[in-house]
């Protein structure tokens, strides 16, 4: 799914959602489309599962309440930046 039909979706609106096989936007480095692995309101949740499912390779959005005509593309957060619990 491209990022913007992702934030028009009802489903993900409001909550943070892991993208995997990204395309990114050669301008702006921000994904454009990829594959939802995982969505969850709770950032820390959404970051247990996909460790535990290995999944290492995701960025994290927040896909937020305006609309994707109003809001830019928000700024992607890589799950390898946050430090490691173990």
């Amino acid at each position: 799914m491209t990022w913007p039909q992702i934030r028009m979706s009802d489903a993900y609106r409001g909550r943070w959602v892991a993208l995997d096989n990204c395309r990114y936007d050669a301008r702006t480095a921000q994904p454009v489309e990829g594959t939802i692995v995982d969505a969850d309101e709770d950032l820390a949740e959404l970051c247990t599962r996909i460790r535990q499912n290995e999944s290492r390779h995701c960025a994290i959005l927040f896909c937020d309440e305006s609309s994707a005509e109003e809001t830019p593309i928000p700024s992607s957060v890589r799950r390898s930046s946050y430090p490691s619990t173990h």
